[in-house]
Parts: structure tokens; C-alpha cells; sequence
């Protein structure tokens, strides 16, 4: 695997290096896979299914000075800051679930040579044993990385987590309803849930940095002015308001759902005479395949029975939408109470 360097160390936005992957899939040819590490002042980046308004408390990180960024890969809604590291990973391989996977076992191997006990979860995380419960004698399995990916064409993206360190309180405030009465209950509540691998290894986070660069990469790559000019044009894309917010039409019916190893799904709708006149589907599940032009066109102008939205639908949804089986997706259009705007 290369690695993909800098010149220079100064900080950048998180956009910057949402930038920084496309380029290297776009433009550098390398015939290997890439890899890259980066960490940015406190910001929030949320997924491009997701609603902002719905997932981002932007009143709190308005007041702590908190950055908000929208990815173009799936999953849900990700505080980071200086204290822990975000991991890119650009591949040519295009079977995007093997990929996936493949780069989560890497990186959970690569835990294990520092001794921690880690695993891949079934959909995007990275696990590790932090030891027995008191109460039921199990082992308990914290979250230490959340990945997500998306795929462009010849190559597969993946980003994720690694929580050395981080700052709790903005970590809950800024992905959390407005209450801040919930804010105290929430770190407590996050912090029974994951782990920061500082508390399990004996390496500071510029040491694990460089243990992780030596373990995953044989070579370096080192851009230049040049490629530097080229990212930052990428990135005017991600610091736009029309990518940042979206377009959200108003729409007078909506049915959600929590979907095991899929995610939240909400579906969107604007419904006359029983038959659905347009669709969208939002939350932090994670695309694999064309949502649009294989989901989301056919169901335009379908009545909203069963039997029509099973003809509409392809036979599989699994290869467009991780995990997502057809009989649960079609349930959830038609069973699921509505939510009238």
C-alpha cells in the first residue's frame, strides 16, 4: 500500500481532505492501493443520505465553534477533532462490499499487533474487548472506529474513525437534540458505548500514527503545489451550501424505521390518489449500488399497494443498499404508521 503525503503539516478543513480522496482515485495512477491519516480542529461530518437539520445540532456547534461538513459516502453523523485520527483508504478494487470489509479486517488486524483485542462488527465498526461485565460475566465490546464508503468509477473509497482521544462533550452536544439537559446523560450514555484506544495501548497518538503508517505502508507518495491546486478546486464542491444543506423538497407523508444491519431509514414521500408521486429515502444506511435510477425512479407513479411496489422493485436490494432485504424495504413504504407533516 503507498501512502499519500503532504508537503506541509499545516491544518486544513475536513473538506480538504474529502478532496485530497478524489483526487488520488481520479488522478493518481498508482497501480496500488492509497492510504492516508488526518486530523482536523472540531467538526461534524454527516452522511450524503442524511438530513442536516435532523442530525446536526447546529446551534451548539455554532456556540463551540464546531465545523459542518457533508461526505459523499453513506452511515451517519461523525464528531472529529484533533484528538483522534481520521483514516482514508483508496482502492481500484470496485466489488464495494468485499472492499469494505476487507480494509475493516485490515485495520483490525493491525490493532491486534498492539495487543488489543479487535474485531469487525457486521456493518461498519470496529470493535474491542474491554473486558468482563460486572453483572453478566460477558465480555463487553466497545466501538473504537465507524467507516463508511462509497464508490466512484475504478475505484472504492473508504474513511473512518479512530478514537485515540476525543472531546465528549462535543462529541454528544453536537449530534444530539438541543436539550442540553441531555448532554451530561448523553456522555455518560456514549461513553459506556465506545472506547478510546488510548486507555489500551501504551503509545501516544504520534507514535500509533507512525505505527500504523510502518504496519499498513511500503511506500510514499509525495504531492506537490500542483496536486495541492487540484484538491483545493475539488473542494470547492464540498464547502458549497447547496451541497452542504441539499434540496429538500417538502413532502406530506413519512414512514421510518430502524432496520437491523441496515440503519435508520426514512422514507419520503408525496402521495396523491394512493399512488406515489415522488420519493426519497434518507438516513445512515449505506449505498453499494444506483438508489436513484434502480429504487427510487420506479416507484414513481406506482399506486402504494404491495403487490405494485414488489413488480416496481428489482429482486434484490442488498447490491444497492447494504444488507437492505425487498420485503422489508416494501413494508416498510406501506405497513409503517405515517408521520403527517
Amino acid at each position: 500500500m503507498i501512502y499519500i503525503a503532504l508537503p506541509t503539516s499545516e491544518a486544513r478543513r475536513l473538506s480538504f481532505y474529502l478532496a485530497m480522496e478524489e483526487y488520488t482515485a481520479r488522478h493518481l495512477n498508482t497501480g496500488d492501493d492509497c492510504f492516508f491519516m488526518w486530523q482536523v480542529k472540531p467538526s461534524v461530518i454527516f452522511g450524503r443520505n442524511q438530513l442536516i437539520e435532523a442530525e446536526v445540532n447546529l446551534d451548539y456547534c455554532s456556540r463551540h465553534g464546531i465545523e459542518v461538513y457533508r461526505r459523499k459516502s453513506g452511515g451517519g453523523c461523525v464528531y472529529a477533532d484533533m484528538s483522534n485520527i481520521m483514516f482514508s483508504y483508496i482502492t481500484q478494487d470496485e466489488q464495494v462490499n468485499f472492499t469494505f470489509n476487507r480494509y475493516i479486517n485490515l485495520v483490525a488486524l493491525m490493532l491486534c499487533k498492539l495487543g488489543v483485542d479487535a474485531r469487525a462488527s457486521r456493518r461498519n465498526d470496529i470493535l474491542i474487548a474491554t473486558g468482563n461485565n460486572p453483572d453478566t460475566g460477558e465480555m463487553e465490546l466497545r466501538k473504537v472506529s465507524g467507516n463508511a464508503f462509497y464508490h466512484i468509477p475504478g475505484h472504492s473509497i473508504v474513511h473512518g474513525t479512530m478514537l485515540y482521544d476525543t472531546c465528549m462533550e462535543n462529541m454528544v452536544g453536537a449530534i444530539t437534540p438541543s436539550d442540553e439537559k441531555l448532554v451530561s446523560k448523553g456522555v455518560k450514555s456514549v461513553r459506556q458505548h465506545i472506547a478510546l484506544l488510548k486507555d489500551y495501548i501504551g503509545l501516544s497518538i504520534d507514535e500509533f500514527k507512525d505505527f500504523v503508517r510502518r504496519n499498513l505502508c511500503q511506500e510514499e507518495i509525495l504531492l506537490n503545489s500542483d496536486d495541492i491546486a487540484a484538491i483545493e478546486a475539488i473542494e470547492e464542491e464540498y464547502l458549497s451550501d447547496a451541497f452542504i444543506y441539499g434540496r429538500n423538497p417538502a413532502y406530506s407523508t413519512i414512514h421510518r424505521n430502524r432496520i437491523e444491519g441496515v440503519g435508520e431509514l426514512e422514507v419520503r414521500m408525496e402521495v396523491k390518489g394512493n399512488v406515489i408521486r415522488n420519493i426519497n429515502l434518507v438516513g445512515d444506511y449505506f449505498l453499494v449500488g444506483d438508489l436513484d435510477n434502480q429504487v427510487l425512479k420506479p416507484l414513481r407513479g406506482v399506486p402504494l399497494r404491495k403487490k405494485d411496489l414488489e413488480e416496481a422493485l428489482p429482486d434484490r436490494l442488498d447490491n444497492i443498499i447494504m444488507n437492505l432485504r425487498k420485503e422489508d424495504f416494501v413494508q416498510l413504504i406501506i405497513n409503517n404508521k405515517p408521520y403527517k407533516l
